[in-house]
């Protein structure tokens, strides 16, 4: 699994980072089938179920987007080693914007974690690593 947290209202970090997994996944051929990306989101107040459906297949990479309620996604960050915050913002959307950790993460077929890659890190860096591990 590739595990990214982040928010549809985002305004660089997320889109460019699930662009990323898209060309991950594109470039991955037939072996994407091995790979399963999800995006949880860190705003569940904007988040919606519906949110999320028109957001995430823009990327069209076989994306699993995830919320839940502001305790249940506290408690899944709470098992990955990532950092969210809402930070008060009058331009944004609703007023707010959110700081969080960039990194991608992956797991292996126990849900055990095997790498993570900073913000920014290349497609191909992060395919030539995947492929090594498939």
């Amino acid at each position: 699994m590739l595990v990214f947290f982040g928010f549809t209202n985002c305004p660089d970090v997320c889109p460019t980072t699930l662009s990323e997994v898209a060309a991950v996944m594109e470039g991955l051929g037939d072996e994407a089938a091995v790979v399963q990306p999800i995006f949880i989101t860190i705003d569940p107040e904007r988040d919606t179920p519906t949110a999320l459906a028109e957001y995430v297949p823009m990327f069209d990479a076989g994306i699993i987007g995830l919320t839940g309620t502001p305790e249940q996604i506290a408690a899944t960050s709470e098992t990955f080693p990532i950092f969210y915050e809402r930070i008060e913002q009058a331009t944004a959307p609703g007023g707010y914007t959110m700081g969080h950790t960039s990194h991608l993460f992956l797991f292996d077929t126990q849900a055990g974690f095997a790498a993570s890659w900073p913000y920014g890190t290349p497609a191909e860096e992060i395919l030539a690593d995947l492929r090594e591990r498939i």
